[in-house]
């Protein structure tokens, strides 16, 4: 999304007027995607590895897998998105593994870069000015005037659906499939909760943030609610901590939910408030001062004060600075952008005050849901804390402020930026651990209906030459510049294909799915050594996005206990990344990687200023 968009809405689109107009998504022919798979094997295996690899795709391309291929024609022929649900369950609600740490998402608020820093005394001021913004981009989508996400030079519309997700979105634990349920709608629809949950010394407060016109409530108004909530927290002993029971294992979480409810049925009033209401807001005690901090919080912070359920959390720490926790299932890292890339300009225009002059009337007190826990349960959320503490722990975070180019250096010698950081990435990667590693960057399938994401395997035989060029000292600068070029040039032809739903990973998968529900034994494509050494499986060992060319990033944990999350802004000047590491592993380091990515991009740079060709 281009800067300044948001002050061109116009009534002449309604934020989901496409959904049902976009086109299905589609399905790649069975030879495509098997091409795709295969040169992205060559990285990684050996001349005799891949010729094995070679046969075990032939055979499955001439049997089981036309077969499949066939059935899974039939299924896009009566479903819209024939991946749509499968990837909902097969991602994010059939997994048992606990939520946060593994599959939340966090990015840091960049306005202590501004209008906003590091401030004792500053947090119940800046939480109303925050919540009063993205109230005001809720009634944007409440209204339907957000403008439509537009690709292809802004002809093409993309599925709004995700942001639907933002608000009044929770996720439910089930015994072996979570539910993701929204009661968002737009004025168009109905009436939707319009309350917000602040958890805050391990208690939680339901908010009226609207009067009865639905106009949000102004920051002095909002700031004299929370200030209430910190009022009946000071000096009081910290409250019971429910949210920590969201970090358990997702069994476990749904056998404990049911019992809270079996406890008292005003726990499950309480439990409905929550997951209905529009965000939850943490009024939290830590005090980070840098991305890295202020990430590591968002990702790895008191459990106590968390719902790790709810689609998007607010976390406003003690001295001022901002992060976000978000559930995965319930939107990818583009919604959290643009909401936090709204909040930022406002905050800019405004100089990061209240400019209002209307009079400040009496609102309604927050309501403490209170809940009834017995010593079993109690003992529960110690346990989960816990558990939780130990997850969290190993999680390294370090974010890279990289300022000395962006966007402008890179489109000025014809190299694309997002390109660009990729082969820095592998190069990276290359250096330090020598050999080429199997990489996810996620492609977003957006212009078609439901759509979300693609996996763009970037790690192709053209970056690992790029690579071999670099640290070879027999070549040339022309013929690393060279080697740059087409690699970067085979990323673009990759990246598009694979936004348009032409990538290997999501079609492979769909015919896994679809052996697995016949009871069929898996096909030897899928227990090729081949396929895990690619990536296969979730076996990524860089795991990466770019969050596009505004102010905001983020990240979130690593797929491989042996791997990196890498994911990243590019700004016209500058770039930041927040890199990621599993502190157990011994053979890898976030602050190193960091250090070896930053080097990357200067001898990318140098390369480029330097070399004539």
């Amino acid at each position: 999304m281009a800067s300044g968009e948001a002050e061109n809405i116009t009534p002449k689109e309604r934020t989901f007027q496409y959904q049902d107009s976009l086109p299905s998504l589609p399905l790649p022919t069975l030879r495509d995607s098997l091409d795709k798979y295969l040169y992205s094997v060559k990285p990684h295996v050996t001349e005799e590895e891949y010729k094995k690899t070679e046969a075990v795709v032939k055979e499955f391309e001439a049997g089981t897998g036309k077969e499949l291929h066939k059935k899974l024609l039939e299924r896009a022929k009566t479903h819209r998105n024939w991946l749509s649900e499968w990837w909902y369950n097969f991602a994010y609600l059939e997994p048992r593994y606990p939520t946060p740490v593994y599959v939340n998402i966090s990015g840091p608020g960049p306005f202590h870069d501004h209008y906003w820093p590091v401030q004792d005394g500053t947090q119940v001021e800046r939480s109303a000015i925050t919540i009063w913004h993205t109230l005001n981009f809720w009634k944007l989508m409440k209204n339907e005037e957000w403008p439509v996400d537009k690709v292809d030079r802004g002809k093409t519309p993309c599925s709004m659906e995700q942001y639907r997700n933002l608000f009044n979105t929770c996720k439910i634990p089930g015994e072996k499939r979570d539910k993701l349920v929204s009661h968002f709608k737009t004025v168009y629809e109905g009436d939707s909760p319009t309350h917000l949950c602040v958890l805050h010394a391990g208690r939680i407060f339901s908010m009226d943030v609207v009067d009865e016109n639905n106009v949000p409530y102004t920051p002095p108004e909002l700031q004299q609610q929370l200030t209430v909530i910190k009022e009946k927290c000071s000096g009081q002993p910290q409250g019971p901590g429910v949210g920590a029971l969201t970090a358990e294992q997702r069994t476990k979480w749904w056998q404990l939910r049911n019992r809270l409810i079996g406890l008292d049925s005003r726990n499950q009033q309480n439990l409905e408030a929550i997951e209905k209401s529009l965000i939850c807001f943490t009024l939290d005690d830590a005090s980070p001062t840098n991305d890295t901090e202020i990430t590591t919080q968002g990702l790895t912070g008191d459990c106590f004060n968390r719902w790790f359920d709810k689609s998007y959390n607010t976390l406003m720490f003690n001295n001022g600075t901002l992060a976000s926790n978000c559930d995965h299932a319930a939107f990818d890292g583009i919604v959290l952008v643009v909401l936090n890339w709204y909040l930022d300009q406002k905050i800019k225009e405004a100089q990061g005050v209240w400019k209002g002059t209307v009079p400040v009337r009496k609102v309604p007190e927050p309501k403490e849901l209170v809940f009834t826990i017995d010593e079993a349960m109690g003992k529960a959320i110690q346990d989960a804390a816990l558990q939780y503490q130990e997850m969290a722990s190993d999680l390294h975070v370090h974010c890279l402020k990289f300022k000395t180019f962006g966007k402008n250096f890179t489109r000025s010698h014809k190299l694309h930026p997002d390109g660009l950081v990729q082969l820095a990435l592998q190069l990276s990667y290359y250096r330090t651990y020598g050999k080429p590693a199997p990489t996810y960057e996620t492609a977003t399938t957006r212009k078609f209906y439901m759509g979300r994401t693609e996996t763009c395997r970037t790690c192709t035989p053209e970056a690992v030459a790029f690579c071999k060029a670099m640290v070879n000292r027999a070549t040339t600068s022309a013929e690393r510049l060279q080697a740059l070029r087409t690699a970067n040039e085979k990323f673009i032809w990759l990246m598009g294909e694979c936004n348009l739903n032409r990538g290997c990973d999501r079609h492979l998968l769909g015919l896994q799915i679809l052996s697995d529900q016949a009871g069929m034994t898996r096909h030897e494509i899928y227990t090729d050594p081949a396929w895990t050494k690619s990536g296969g499986g979730g076996n990524f060992v860089l795991s990466t996005s770019t969050l596009g060319y505004t102010s905001i990033y983020g990240g979130c944990a690593p797929m491989r206990h042996d791997g990196y999350g890498c994911f990243y802004k590019i700004e016209n000047d500058s770039m930041a990344i927040c890199v990621t590491a599993w502190k157990s592993n011994a053979e890898t380091c976030a602050v190193k990687m960091a250090g070896s990515i930053e080097q990357s991009l200067l001898d990318i740079q140098q390369l480029c200023t330097s070399s004539r060709m």
